[in-house]
This record gives C-alpha cells, sequence and structure tokens, in this order.
C-alpha cells in the first residue's frame, strides 16, 4: 500500500485481533509512525479478549490521554477474565461514566452470578436504558430467579421486542411453557426469535402438535425450526405423518427428507427410506451417509456398497461417516477384500488421522481374522481411545489369544484410557478361553470394586463359562445363587453357559436344572430342548426324553436350517 494513514494501520490491526492473529496485531501497533486513541482503545480490547491482562493494562498505563471507551475496554476485559475486583476498581476510579460502563458492570456481575451486587450497581444508576434492564433481567432469567426477573420486567419503563424474548426464554428454560404462551400472546412485536423461542420451548416440552400449529402461524418461515419439530415427531414414531406433511408444504430442506429417510430405517421400513431417497431433487453427503448406514444397520450391505459407489459416481466426496460406516458393512460381511479396498481409499482420503475411521479399521480386520493388521492399524492410529482398546482386546479375545488379550488389557491400566464394560467382556471372555479361573475372578472383583462397574449378563455370563468350562460346576451353581440373592434376574443366556458345561463335564443333575430355567425364559428355543432330550437319553431317562420331543411338537418348536456364507475370489 503506497500510502498509509493511522485509520488504515487501525483497520489492520482490528482485523488481526477479530481473526486471532494476536501477535502479529500487536507487532503492527508497535510499528506504527504515530498512533490516536482509537488505535490503543482497539489494542486494549483485543489483548483483554486474548487473555494476554498483563499487556493490555502496560498499553493503558502507557496511555497519555484517555477517553471512556478506553475505560470501558479495561472494565469489560476485567470482567471477560473473571476479574471482578480489578474491573471494580478501575470502575470505582473512572473519572467520567457513561451508561455503557454501568451496563458492563452489571453483565459482568450476573455472569459471576453476583445478583446482589449487580442489583447494589443496578439501583446506584442515575440513568438507565434498556440494555441496563435487558442485562439485568437476562441474568436473573437464565439463572432460574424468574420471580425476581419479573419484578424488574414489571418496573421496565420501555420495553423492546428483546426484553420480551429474555422473558420468554427465562420461563422455556425452568419448562414453565403455559407462561411462555400467555407471555407470547402479549407481545407488542414479534420478531423472528421470538417465534422460535416459543416453538423451541413446545418441542421440549414435547407438545409437538401445538408447536408444528405455531410454526404454521410463523410470519417467517425458518427451516431449521420445523426440523425441530419434525424430528420430534419422528421419535414418537409419525414418520409416515412428517413425511405426508412434507409432500404437501414447501418449507422442507434437504435435512428434513434427511430425518425422514433416519426415521423410515428406524421402523425397518427400508423400502420406503429407499423410494424418499431416490425422490429426492437435492442431495448432499448427510443424506447419502444416512443411506449407506441405514442399509448397513438392516443387514443390506451389500444394497450399501452399492449406494457408496454411487455417490463417489455422483461427485460426493466421502467424509469420516461415510467411511465409519462402509468400513462397519465390510466387517458385518467379514469381507476382508472389501475392507482392504476400502482402508485404500481410506488413506487415499487423507481421512484415516480421524479416531472414529481407526477405530472401524481395527474392528473390520479383527471381525474378519487378521488381527496382525488390527495391531497395525491400533498402533498406528494418532491416538486411542477406549473404542480402540476394547476392539483389540476383544478382537484377541474373539480368536481365542488369550494372551495377548490380557496384555493389551495390563497396557491399556498404564494409560489414562478407562475401561468400560465393554473392556472387561473382552478380558473375561479371554479368561474363560483359557481357562484362568482365578484370574478371571480376579478381574470380575476388579471390575466390580475398583472401576464401580455394574456387572451385565454378559459378565456373569463369562464367569458361569469360565467355572464350567474348568469343571466347577457346584462353584458356577452358587455364583448364579448369589446373583439371584442379590436381587440380580438370572438371564436366560447364563443358564445356557451352565447348561453347556454340565454337558461337556457329564453333569446331568445340574444340566437338566439349567435346562429347564432357560426354557423358563425361552420355551421355543429348539436347542436346548434338543440338548435336555439328549441329557435325559445319556442317563437312560428315555421317557423323559419323550417327554420333552412331545412338548416341541406340541409348541411347535423346530430345528433352524443352518446356513453359511462363503466369499470367493472378492464375490459372496
Amino acid at each position: 500500500m503506497p500510502q498509509r494513514n493511522v485509520v488504515t494501520w487501525n483497520t489492520m490491526i482490528r482485523g488481526y485481533f477479530l481473526n486471532g492473529f494476536f501477535s502479529i496485531a500487536l507487532a503492527l501497533f508497535h510499528q506504527m509512525p504515530e498512533r490516536d486513541i482509537f488505535t490503543y482503545n482497539i489494542v486494549i480490547s483485543g489483548l483483554m479478549h486474548a487473555r494476554d491482562v498483563e499487556g493490555a493494562r502496560t498499553v493503558f498505563e502507557g496511555m497519555v490521554c484517555r477517553d471512556v471507551v478506553t475505560w470501558n475496554a479495561m472494565i469489560g476485559g476485567y470482567f471477560i477474565n473473571g476479574m471482578v475486583d480489578e474491573g471494580l476498581k478501575v470502575f470505582e476510579k473512572m473519572p467520567g461514566k457513561d451508561v455503557i460502563s454501568w451496563n458492563l458492570v452489571i453483565e459482568g456481575l450476573v455472569r459471576c452470578q453476583k445478583f446482589d451486587l449487580a442489583e447494589e450497581y443496578f439501583n446506584r444508576m442515575s440513568y438507565r436504558n434498556v440494555a441496563s434492564w435487558t442485562v439485568l433481567i437476562s441474568g436473573l432469567a437464565k439463572a432460574g430467579r424468574m420471580a425476581e426477573a419479573c419484578k424488574f420486567f414489571e418496573e421496565m419503563p420501555v420495553k423492546d421486542v428483546r426484553a420480551w424474548n429474555v422473558m420468554l426464554e427465562g420461563y422455556i428454560r425452568i419448562k414453565c411453557d403455559d407462561k411462555a404462551e400467555i407471555l407470547f400472546q402479549e407481545m407488542p412485536e414479534k420478531d423472528l426469535d421470538s417465534w422460535k423461542l416459543l416453538i423451541n420451548g413446545l418441542v421440549i416440552s414435547s407438545r409437538l402438535v401445538d408447536a408444528l400449529w405455531n410454526f404454521m402461524e410463523m410470519p417467517t418461515k425458518c427451516c431449521k425450526t420445523l426440523n425441530l419439530i419434525l424430528l420430534g415427531l419422528i421419535r414418537n414414531g409419525l414418520v409416515n405423518e412428517v413425511h405426508a406433511f412434507l409432500e404437501k408444504q414447501p418449507y422442507s430442506n434437504v435435512f428434513s427428507w434427511t430425518n425422514v429417510i433416519v426415521g423410515y430405517f428406524g421402523k425397518g421400513e427400508v423400502r420406503s427410506a429407499i423410494k424418499v431417497f431416490e425422490l429426492m431433487a437435492i442431495r448432499d453427503v448427510t443424506v447419502w451417509n444416512a443411506m449407506i448406514w441405514g442399509l448397513g444397520e438392516y443387514d443390506q450391505g451389500e444394497e450399501g456398497f452399492k449406494f457408496f459407489i454411487r455417490m463417489k459416481e455422483s461427485g460426493f466426496s466421502p467424509d469420516e461417516s461415510t467411511f465409519t460406516s462402509i468400513l462397519s458393512i465390510c466387517s458385518n460381511l467379514l469381507s476382508l477384500h472389501l475392507g482392504k479396498q476400502s482402508h485404500a481409499q481410506v488413506v487415499k482420503s487423507g481421512l484415516n488421522d480421524f479416531t472414529a475411521v481407526s477405530n472401524a479399521l481395527i474392528t473390520m480386520y479383527e471381525r474378519c481374522g487378521n488381527m496382525q493388521s488390527a495391531l497395525l492399524e491400533f498402533f498406528s492410529s494418532p491416538s486411542q481411545d477406549v473404542i480402540s482398546w476394547n476392539s483389540v482386546i476383544c478382537g484377541f479375545a474373539h480368536h481365542g489369544n488369550a494372551e495377548k488379550a490380557l496384555e493389551m488389557f495390563e497396557r491399556m491400566r498404564l494409560t489414562d484410557v478407562k475401561p468400560n464394560q465393554i473392556t472387561f467382556i473382552g478380558v473375561l471372555s479371554a479368561c474363560s478361553y483359557a481357562g484362568l479361573v482365578d484370574q478371571g475372578k480376579y478381574y470380575f472383583d476388579y471390575m466390580k470394586n475398583k472401576c464401580s462397574l455394574k456387572p451385565t449378563t454378559e459378565h456373569y455370563t463369562c464367569i458361569v463359562d469360565l467355572l464350567g468350562r474348568f469343571g466347577l460346576i457346584d462353584e458356577a451353581m452358587s455364583f448364579l445363587n448369589q446373583m439371584r440373592v442379590d436381587g440380580v434376574e438370572v438371564p436366560a443366556s447364563v443358564w445356557g453357559a451352565l447348561l453347556g458345561a454340565c454337558r461337556i463335564h457329564n453333569n446331568i443333575e445340574v444340566g437338566v436344572i439349567a435346562a429347564e430355567r432357560f426354557l423358563e425364559i425361552e420355551p421355543l428355543n429348539a436347542g436346548v430342548h434338543l440338548i435336555l432330550a439328549e441329557m435325559y437319553l445319556s442317563c437312560g431317562k428315555r421317557a423323559d426324553a419323550e417327554i420333552v420331543r412331545a412338548r416341541m411338537e406340541e409348541m411347535g418348536v423346530r430345528k433352524q436350517q443352518g446356513r453359511s456364507w462363503v466369499e470367493a475370489n472378492g464375490s459372496s
């Protein structure tokens, strides 16, 4: 720039401060050949917002001439940085105060929850503007002190729409939507925020029909507000009704239709979701992701992969959510070939540093049986969370490598990542596979007493399976009895684990008890009926075995045919 004056320097300094380039702004300030009072005020305000209180104080003290804006910048800066006492000291020393000075003090005190002191300063004011009242009322309303807020609101000589909105938001915040509605009707003037506040409040109170009625009355429609209402209706199972509404109204956008698609998937109506998608004139990455995710969730992974290919052919770039869903599909299909192809695309897209994508890769390799690649991805990941650790621990346990699973758990204990219930499913499964009875008991107690995690059905199943595999049937039975004493209902899976152990160790007496308890919970389970009949036959109780088979006939219980999924040359 050939010619610069104070105004251009000030503009550049202010711009750098607003965009977070504080050091550059300060460097320009020191380079300025001449400065005016606006320069100093801009720098003080910028440094305060940059949390450089000492730097702002140095600039302030170095000023020969100060105006009310300078003092206000210091007061506001101290309050922004939580230095209430310093802010009040500067305010009291200030030679000439304007209404903004008073408002800054009241706002700062309200923000620090010092309401009594804020009211004291408010009462000291000789002149108040609308902002003075609104700042105090807003602070009281946000703190839920609506009685006091209402008192000041009633005393307010002139009320603007913002003051009314502050009261409206306060009632909604404490879920008094009936009072909010009365206040809304009393408002002499309403703006877009007034309508949005009321409608959002009705949605929060699950008054979705009332919210929709108010939306239709709204002078200026807001798609974001409509989508909030529609999302509430969809979550209440009214997907078809929302779909019909959108067909008749012109207020929808891509997000609206994406919610409908997700809603149909939530109801298991996959065909309807696909139909809505195909009729959409405009699509974005999010709606493609919704389709891929939904198809994967409802065991239509191959169709989901076809949508992924269509997505790329349509010119959309997959994001981390896309690849997370695609890798989940590969995991469910147990397709290592597709998984490796997807991994290559992840690397090409530069998304492999996202923890969610890295976790999906670890899970995919683990589910497809390639633990070496899973472990390589785990250690290559820039950061590991509990999901990352769970994937490798459960993966090694699932593939029978108990030693490696427990080694990874011990490594996890050396980090800041806290184990959760899924972690211990992997740990206890590993102990069960390896017959590590003492370690299994130790980890179960460690989970309950040291990690304060409540055992789930899966944890109890693992312990019973562990004791049973080692032939400790009586101890397993005692464990189940203790569960019932503790008020924990023994689920079918735990009785099933005990039944399996009894079958291996030929403990007919306990096995019959386990099978009968299992069938009380799941009477149509063909496998357990057949195991029970087999146990009766093995000990010569043919009549009892015939009773079991007759019961199967009577109940219409049939053994299901087995099916296998085979991948050959990259195709299923």
